[in-house]
């Protein structure tokens, strides 16, 4: 069994408690499987009670809106097939995607194809199988969903510049603001049902209030496209619920409820069909990597901070550790003494391969090869972002239980 110290990972999870619905990291289940197994590579643990619980808190937060996980965010079959039995709706941004719903038993009316850049064949396969439900935020992916998904229902996405996110998501995907209703015009003159809006104010939005500047804006068109004669009943807020990792965020219940407070502080009516895209926060606390510490090491021996490599990291599972963007907390072996700064790296042959440097993490001095180490919230963008097999390390392995 680790040891662990109150002050690391596990104690910021258990003092959470007393102001938070969410609860420990993992359960007593998932932590006697990590005890007792002798993993042969990483490998990502899944608990399906967590993510239903998960669903549940967020549903219940929400209140009449409709989730549609987002797949990408951890795609494993387990996951969809415990979602879909709970009702839950999906978020597809591919081909592939679509089919994974549609076999864990999801009917293809709770299916959205929400990515913006798709391939024609996908669009036409997704229409026969039938999902009805299109992104859109261009003239040529209208045409594209016109001729190939005719009648078709579509949402315009916006683009959002002034989101307050940990890791803003403003520009690759999403018209400018005063494109909206023009397009919607488009999309009505191709014979495409214009439904509504989406948005997302981008990964990691840690407080409700942090929404109110990107609705004020989705507000305001909304009601434009009203006075230019669209009636729009889907209002589609993306995702941006946030998972722990380190700092503050409210439980999922609470946070999901300050989000539609905030939507109807700006929608006297609130639009018949209100979609949430969550995925991170729908999954990420699920999930833990088991790993193993490689080496530690000084470059010099008057440095700081110590080199403590891996045996996962970017190209196996850890791409969010991109510009140190995502934080994640650690458990290890040698927890309960003092610790000190260490720059953290993966084991490939690749300079890039390095998780945190800017920001040095606080790891144990006795640390040494060898010693294991548990990597928290860990079940969202892992898995699914974890290579092929880069300089022969093998992918990211995946239990469910």
């Amino acid at each position: 069994m680790l040891a662990l110290s109150q002050g690391g990972a596990r104690g910021a999870f258990l003092r959470r408690l007393s102001d938070s619905d969410v609860p420990a990291p993992y359960g007593d289940k998932v932590e006697a499987l990590l005890d007792a197994a002798e993993f042969d590579r990483p490998t990502l643990v899944i608990d399906l009670d967590r993510v239903e619980a998960q669903f549940r808190a967020l549903s219940a937060g929400l209140g009449d809106a409709h989730i549609h996980y987002a797949v990408k965010a951890n795609p494993h079959p387990a996951v969809l097939a415990r979602l879909a039995s709970l009702g839950c709706r999906f978020d597809a941004a591919s081909r592939a995607e679509i089919a994974l719903c549609l076999e864990a038993g999801a009917p293809a009316h709770h299916v959205s194809f929400g990515n913006t850049v798709k391939k024609p064949g996908d669009i036409a396969w997704a229409h026969a199988v039938g999902v009805d439900l299109f992104a859109a935020d261009s003239d040529e992916e209208l045409a594209k969903i016109a001729a190939l998904a005719p009648g078709a229902r579509v949402f315009i996405r916006l683009l959002v510049e002034h989101s307050q996110a940990d890791w803003p998501l403003s520009r690759k995907f999403g018209c400018a603001p005063e494109e909206a209703v023009r397009l919607m015009g488009v999309a009505r003159e191709a014979g495409l049902r214009p439904a509504g809006l989406s948005f997302h104010v981008g990964s990691q939005t840690r407080a409700a209030t942090m929404w109110g500047p990107t609705l004020d804006m989705v507000a305001e068109i909304w009601a434009e496209a009203s006075e230019a004669g669209f009636t729009l009943d889907v209002l589609n807020i993306g995702g941006g619920f946030p998972a722990f990792y380190g700092d503050p965020v409210e439980g999922p219940e609470a946070y999901a409820r300050g989000v539609i407070d905030e939507i109807r502080a700006r929608f006297p009516q609130m639009p018949g069909y209100v979609m949430a895209e969550p995925g991170r926060g729908m999954v990420a606390e699920a999930g833990v990597i088991a790993a193993e510490v490689l080496l530690v090491s000084k470059k010099r021996p008057s440095d700081i901070a110590r080199w403590v490599y891996l045996d996962i990291g970017k190209f196996s599972g850890l791409a969010e550790t991109m510009d140190e963007a995502i934080r994640y907390q650690f458990e290890t072996t040698a927890d309960g003494a003092e610790t000190g700064p260490c720059v953290l790296a993966g084991p490939s042959c690749d300079s890039a391969d390095v998780l945190y440097e800017k920001r040095p993490v606080q790891l144990p001095l006795a640390l040494k090869a060898g010693d294991r180490i548990r990597i928290l919230c860990c079940g969202a963008y892992t898995s699914s972002y974890s290579s092929v097999g880069f300089n022969g390390f093998p992918p990211l392995d995946v239990v469910c239980i």
